[in-house]
């Protein structure tokens, strides 16, 4: 039993990897205000939501079955206080500091019409701090890190994160009036 809660642990967070790259992706897209693929804009923001709910469901799955794993010894306040864990002190830190910006992600954006569009905006700047924490962690704490295909999977993630955010940067991202007032 240890052996498929330490393997769930690690395919989770795997998952949760790209996931979270593809949540960044879809959000700058997003924001732009573009169609993606062949999908209408609205469906882009849409496709970008239900992506983040699975990239959270993935997380704490990945979160959850390592505190259920006697091997990692993974306790509650090393999921939610960054850098106390006992084993690996600062990778797990990363792990958990990028956990607690999607606690912080989440919850406003439940509470996104209550906190209102520039509060959600500001707080939601946070996402570009959390894939690279995220992306640290898995690199620096992961049972796959040390792996070729795992170095593989993980810097065509970065490639594709770095990629959005160069052109979220660029002149050429012109984000469309319709995004830049929230209704994409």
């Amino acid at each position: 039993m240890n052996e498929v809660l330490w393997a769930f642990g690690r395919a989770s967070g795997i998952v949760s990897l790209a996931l979270l790259t593809a949540v960044l992706v879809l959000g700058i897209v997003s924001r732009s205000g573009r169609p993606l693929a062949g999908l209408p804009r609205f469906s882009v923001a849409l496709v970008h939501r239900s992506t983040a709910l699975t990239a959270v469901t993935f997380l704490v799955l990945h979160v959850g079955t390592l505190m259920l794993d006697p091997h990692a010894k993974l306790g509650l306040s090393d999921a939610v206080v960054p850098f106390v864990a006992g084993w690996n002190p600062f990778w797990v830190g990363l792990g958990t500091t990028a956990f607690d910006l999607v606690v912080a992600l989440v919850v406003t954006g439940l509470l996104r019409h209550r906190l209102g569009q520039r509060a959600f905006r500001a707080i939601h700047w946070a996402a570009y701090a959390l894939w690279p924490i995220a992306f640290a962690h898995a690199l620096g704490s992961g049972t796959d890190a040390g792996s070729l295909w795992f170095q593989a999977y993980a810097w065509a993630c970065a490639g594709a994160a770095a990629s959005a955010v160069l052109w979220r940067l660029s002149a050429g991202f012109a984000e469309t009036a319709a995004a830049r007032f929230g209704r994409v």
